[in-house]
């Protein structure tokens, strides 16, 4: 049996200056480890960003983040108008799905994230 404490997931990025100040902006926070890699934390949870594009790697990749309230996070999540400060971001709305509801956030790199919250 696993004793997991945490996952983090290695991202990558077409601009690494850009993906930092993107996550910066969307409230996690930067521990640089190199110049080219660094974590990305939020309370308990995290992943690592690198200064690294390959193509299909990031056009495949996909994360879900789950949160406790997807109306509050996309409120918040509105309020910092992410689209007009980076290229390339997109935002869709929540969805209600028979597990719970999500919303989701396209990053400068086009990674997408998934931000939802499960039925109690």
């Amino acid at each position: 049996m696993i004793n997991a404490k945490s996952i983090r997931p290695f991202i990558g990025s077409k601009d690494f200056g850009i993906s930092r100040r993107f996550y910066q902006d969307l409230g996690f926070q930067e521990i640089v480890l190199a110049p080219n890699f660094s974590y990305f934390e939020t309370k308990e949870i995290g992943f690592y960003l690198q200064d690294a594009y390959v193509k299909d790697w990031i056009d495949n990749t996909m994360l879900f983040l789950e949160v406790e309230d997807v109306k509050q996070f996309w409120t918040e999540l509105l309020a910092l108008d992410l689209p007009s400060k980076y290229e390339n971001v997109k935002l869709i709305p929540i969805r209600e799905m028979d597990w719970g509801k999500e919303c989701f956030i396209h990053d400068p790199s086009g990674i997408l994230w998934h931000v939802g919250e499960f039925n109690k």
